[in-house]
């Protein structure tokens, strides 16, 4: 697949187009169908589609709106290679991933940061699930490669980050190669819930 910022993020489409099946859209059940994805096929993803999960980040909320994000758009096979080597265990995905998403922030603009970009990475997970496309959150904040080097670190170099950004994870995206079955909602843990104060539940917590 070429490189995704050589087209520009051109929309082929118009929002009305994007949006017509918006009324039979179920967002309930999405969020019961989805789960993290690691294992994706070799088809590409349209850069319609790729635009569309990255202007999601662009449209999550920031404390005060300080919009301290940046993110990193990768399609390039050997640097997701790379990529997936920034911890022993846990980036697998990366390598086989049609292009992935580098979450970063400048703490300097944000006391929220960790939180901005934390919500940023979730709106481009279920805007890719919306489009039938699987997604898989990889922490690299606080983790460490095989030689004991920051995760952070590595992935810095691999794509050129600035010293002063810091990096939340790597979120991956490509077509579902596996099958997970949708939530129960009978096992939800409604037990964590509580109203108007907090109640201990049996378990002690």
């Amino acid at each position: 697949m070429p490189l995704l910022l050589e087209s520009g993020f051109t929309y082929t489409t118009t929002p009305i187009q994007r949006y017509k099946n918006m009324a039979e859209f179920d967002f309930h059940e999405m969020l019961l169908q989805r789960h993290s994805i690691r294992r994706y096929t070799e088809q590409p993803i349209p850069a319609d589609d790729v635009k569309t999960i990255v202007e999601a980040a662009l449209l999550a909320p920031t404390s005060k709106s300080a919009r301290p994000w940046q993110f990193v758009v990768i399609d390039d096979r050997d640097a997701l290679v790379a990529l997936s080597k920034c911890k022993p265990a846990g980036a697998h995905p990366v390598a086989g991933a049609a292009f992935a998403v580098v979450v970063a922030a400048d703490p300097e603009r944000s006391e929220c940061f960790v939180e901005d970009m934390s919500i940023a990475a979730v709106f481009m997970q279920l805007q890719a699930e919306a489009l039938g496309i699987g997604s898989c959150w990889i922490q690299v904040r606080g983790r460490f490669d095989a030689n004991d080097e920051p995760s952070e670190d590595v992935v810095r170099d691999i794509i050129g980050l600035p010293p002063h950004l810091v990096v939340e994870c790597i979120v991956t995206f490509g077509y579902k190669n596996e099958t997970r079955r949708p939530v129960d909602p009978a096992k939800l843990m409604w037990e964590k819930v509580h109203i108007n104060t907090w109640k201990a539940s049996a378990e002690g917590e």
